[in-house]
């Protein structure tokens, strides 16, 4: 059994994260004993989890409905979630290829010429 220092610690995060996940729901708050508060292995896996649902970009909403959807077994909602999570990922790796596509060419015309202004300041400009 870890205090709540330790806890965060093996689980490579501040104490203030662990509180913040409590805060939200994603967390017990386990009981006091003798004043100090422990943390188990369940807690570690949980934690664990949600650190690897916000990598994969689901919010802490979405990862609530996923801690509740483990304990209900419902399939078919983890797969909703994860099918919209997916089309939000897509979302944002096109948007950032026409980010850098757009860089990429007025890197180019800035390289072209050294009079005037410079095309990729003007574009922020703008």
């Amino acid at each position: 059994m870890l205090t709540i220092a330790q806890f965060a610690n093996e689980a490579g995060v501040g104490v203030e994260t662990v509180r913040f996940y409590q805060r939200k729901g994603l967390l017990a708050v386990p009981k006091s004993n003798g004043g100090i508060r422990r943390y188990g292995d369940k807690d570690l896996h949980r934690l664990g989890f949600i650190r690897k649902a916000q990598a994969a970009g689901f919010t802490l909403q979405e990862i609530k409905e996923l801690i509740a959807l483990d304990a209900s077994g419902d399939r078919p909602r983890v797969r909703e979630l994860a099918k919209a999570r997916i089309e939000a990922l897509d979302k944002k790796i096109e948007d950032m290829q026409e980010a850098r596509n757009a860089l990429r060419r007025l890197a180019k015309e800035c390289a072209h010429g050294d009079d005037g202004p410079c095309p990729i300041l003007q574009a922020f400009d703008g």
